[in-house]
């Protein structure tokens, strides 16, 4: 075991990719228990790791989002979170939020709103007379909404893996999602005056909100169409994922007439990347996780985390705390992958609904997608503004603080989580 963790931080700590060392680490642990005998079922494990029909939804997500984003229609959906709530002080900031929302049933990506709106909204905060760090954290704050209401691509894969309804996380993913968006947007209205946030010189206009919703109207239709059909029953989510996809190059090639061929080429080029490099790292764990089984290592860390209390409120406590210090170093994907097979059983041990310890578990990854080192959503911002990290970061503070109270939040009120699909039952 210990040789297996040895290889593990090694490799992170030289910079090799996560899919890389996570394959690796498997191959070395497979050669330690049973020697190069062993080694036939690394290839096996690699192919069977994402023989999951449910995976065939992740790429339609992201082509869907890669569409929205070429075709301008996240620029429609920010300027109709503008028209509804641009009057108020620090008005971009607030309709950063309320875009976030409409920009989350979409993609299911944080990394997506982060560059979308990092390339949109917030040089038009700066405009403004937004100070840029402070622009970028609230961008940052709100694209942790995108994989948490539906579609979410982590549910996706914690749902395939563990055996949980897809549709019922989905659901349970609705009021938190809400919930982020609102005490983000309360957050910003206390610091208004502190900061001396810019207020608008326009005011709140019906007009302005029916015209900005007319021009915005057949792109806020697609959450709706993709939410309705999986939670319903309608259809499975991989194929309302292809039905985003038809949509949205409906909407990018014929309604608004913003995409060509030599777009959607290069839409389907980068959709293939994104897809590859997170197939590989789900592959690659496969390996890892049988290994981690074979030495019944996820029973070890829920003995361990018995033997230290028997609480169910303390274990939980726990285990947000190893999330989130596990999330700060480590991509969320193999996060959610190896740690997965580990809490899920320890979750149910303690009574937890398989759906609200799912929605506990993506909530507390997404988070850190916001904190240094690893943070994606840091990297891409920082990237796309040219603002520096430890600005950022400290302008977060704040914003993740909020996030985190909201996580236990979710994590102790399982009645708030499973509202909703307790109605959809």
């Amino acid at each position: 075991m210990i040789t297996v963790l040895v290889v593990f931080f090694f490799f992170i700590l030289i910079g090799v990719p996560i899919g890389v060392t996570l394959g690796v680490a498997g191959i070395v642990g497979l050669v330690q228990i049973g020697g190069e005998n062993f080694l036939l079922m690394a290839p096996k494990r690699f192919f069977e790791g994402l023989d999951l029909f449910t995976f065939m939804a992740m790429p339609f997500f992201i082509l869907a989002g890669e569409i929205m984003n070429r075709a301008g229609i996240t620029k429609k959906l920010a300027e109709f979170a503008d028209a509804l709530v641009g009057h108020l002080r620090g008005g971009l900031a607030h309709s950063n939020m309320i875009a976030s929302v409409l920009f989350a049933g979409m993609t299911g990506a944080a990394v997506a709103d982060t560059a979308a709106f990092g390339n949109t909204l917030v040089p038009a905060m700066v405009k403004e007379g937004y100070k840029r760090p402070f622009a970028c954290a609230v961008t940052i704050a709100g694209s942790i909404i995108g994989p948490t209401i539906p579609p979410s691509n982590l549910m996706v894969i914690y749902g395939s893996l563990m055996g949980v309804s897809i549709a019922g996380l989905f659901a349970a993913g609705i009021i938190p999602g809400l919930l982020i968006c609102a005490f983000c947007m309360a957050l910003i209205a206390a610091l208004g005056r502190r900061l001396n946030l810019p207020k608008s010189t326009h005011r709140f206009s019906l007009v302005k909100i029916f015209w900005s919703f007319r021009s915005s109207f057949l792109a806020i239709m697609m959450p709706g169409i993709i939410l309705g059909g999986i939670l319903f029953g309608i259809v499975t989510p991989t194929e309302a994922a292809a039905i985003a996809v038809l949509y949205a190059l409906f909407l990018g090639v014929v309604v608004y007439r913003a995409l060509c061929f030599a777009d959607i080429v290069d839409m389907l080029i980068r959709t293939a990347r994104i897809t590859g490099i997170v197939f590989l790292i789900i592959a690659s764990a496969s390996i890892l996780s049988w290994w981690m089984t074979f030495m019944q290592i996820p029973q070890k860390i829920a003995a361990f985390f018995l033997y230290l209390s028997s609480n169910p409120k303390v274990i939980i406590g726990l285990i947000l705390l190893l999330l989130l210090i596990v999330g700060m170093f480590m991509d969320i994907n193999a996060a959610l992958i190896i740690l997965a097979p580990v809490l899920g059983p320890l979750t149910t041990t303690i009574g937890m609904d398989p759906v609200h310890a799912g929605i506990m578990i993506v909530l507390a990854l997404n988070i850190s997608l916001m904190t240094p080192p690893v943070g994606a959503c840091l990297f891409v911002m920082s990237s796309v503004t040219g603002e520096k990290i430890e600005a950022i970061s400290y302008a977060l503070i704040p914003f993740l603080l909020i996030e985190i109270a909201i996580l236990f939040l979710v994590a102790y009120w399982q009645d708030l989580t499973l509202f909703i699909p307790r109605l959809l039952m």
